[in-house]
């Protein structure tokens, strides 16, 4: 026997904008509304309306316009036997409403009290989420210290390349001025698109700095007008709200050796792991990457033993942007798309690169989920809002301890 809360789109009890939903407690023998739990609606720490479930289990707030609003279940006004499958659940944060809709949200209910969950499941469920920030972070990384190892530039923009892997994936699949593709073919050719322009930065951007023997200071100064530039594109383009894919949102959590897990979640951990060993394999398998990893060496000795930098060069930027992308998508899938999302994640994708060793790939991708789990561990001890300034300690006191990072090698001064 089990319980759970269902759902339904939202009632058209108001004009405009509003949130809603139908509490439902479900069991082997009926479905019996669940009446009187009072819900509120937040924006920018404020309150702006709550309500109260009816005997339908019907409830909705009108919310003053479009935006992004915080969602909150008094667990101390649920019936006796049910109660949170998990107890961080009842605050839902980033609620985005567009302009002239009702949005509906799901919270996760289940037979039971509404005391906290049992140790081992609160620590399942936040290893599970670093499990999964580390996957998006990690997809992001390697490329940046890809870029580093052959070319030692610093490259600031490489936030904007994974907030245009999410934005891409919206527009194929969501927007409705795109082709409405599905979820699956949005997202490769996002990745298609990102490693593009990959190509394009190299070509029409580095490759001539190179070519007049631009420091690498001064690059990454381009760097860094270059990622202001392309936010605030996206922004013009995109505009300044948070928006959600139309697939795989709002899903029900599965039970997963005794702990919650959202599938998508599960999906960001599994595909994240399997391209990074697919990346592995290349590295180590290929001539190409073969040829890399000479390259991220020492490249005057590369050149001279016959292979093409420059090709390899303009292959690095190819594959960090497709990674970058990918990794906005996951970012996008499991938080929701914004203009500014890869600036927000890119001081955590540059704490699992120095974290792992400066140009290492392997390093990236382990300082990635060092990073991922400290982060959402924190929660454990720290409040929410710190979680990832602890990510950034842990990376300090790390460098304290040994310098060139994890993997990385210990360089001779003077």
């Amino acid at each position: 026997m089990a319980l759970a809360l269902l759902a339904v789109p939202a009632m058209a009890l108001a004009d405009g904008e509003a949130i809603g939903g139908t509490l439902i407690a479900t069991t082997d023998d009926e479905r019996v509304p669940v009446e009187g739990v009072l819900i509120s609606v937040e924006q920018d720490g404020t309150l702006v309306g709550d309500s109260t479930s009816d005997a339908e289990g019907k409830w909705l707030v009108p919310v003053p316009g479009a935006g992004t609003y915080t969602v909150r279940l008094d667990v101390s006004t649920l019936p006796d036997g049910v109660g949170l499958t998990n107890a961080d659940s009842d605050v839902l944060e980033d609620i985005v409403v567009q302009e002239g809709r009702q949005r509906t949200v799901l919270f996760p209910l289940g037979e039971g009290s509404t005391t906290s969950p049992p140790p081992y499941q609160r620590f399942g469920s936040l290893l599970f989420a670093g499990l999964k920030l580390g996957a998006v972070i990690a997809l992001s990384a390697v490329g940046l210290s890809l870029i580093y190892a052959v070319t030692g530039l610093v490259n600031f923009a490489h936030g904007e390349m994974v907030t245009l892997g999410a934005v891409l994936t919206y527009f194929f699949s969501t927007s409705v001025a795109g082709p409405g593709w599905s979820l699956f073919i949005a997202g490769a050719a996002a990745v298609a698109l990102g490693a593009g322009f990959g190509w394009v930065q190299d070509r029409g951007l580095w490759r001539p700095l190179r070519k007049r023997r631009m420091g690498l200071v001064a690059m990454m100064v381009v760097s860094i007008g270059l990622s202001f530039a392309l936010r605030y594109l996206i922004l013009v383009m995109f505009g300044g709200t948070r928006k959600l894919y139309d697939e795989f949102t709002g899903q029900t959590p599965i039970d997963f050796f005794g702990i919650p897990v959202v599938p998508k979640n599960l999906i960001t951990i599994v595909v994240g792991v399997v391209v990074l060993a697919l990346v592995g394999l290349f590295l180590q398998r290929t001539r190409i990457g073969t040829a890399l990893r000479a390259v991220s060496d020492n490249p005057d000795l590369s050149e001279s033993s016959g292979i093409d930098v420059d090709k390899v060069v303009t292959l690095t930027w190819v594959m960090a942007g497709g990674l970058a992308a990918l990794g906005g998508l996951f970012f996008g899938l499991t938080e929701a798309v914004q203009w500014d999302m890869g600036f927000r994640l890119l001081l955590l994708i540059f704490a699992a690169v120095v974290l792992g060793g400066l140009g290492t790939a392997y390093g990236a991708m382990l300082g990635a989920f060092v990073v991922g789990i400290a982060v959402e561990m924190s929660t454990l001890i720290f409040p929410s809002e710190l979680k990832s300034a602890v990510g950034l300690i842990v990376l300090i006191i790390m460098l304290l301890v040994r310098p060139q990072g994890l993997l990385g090698t210990r360089e001779r001064i003077g």
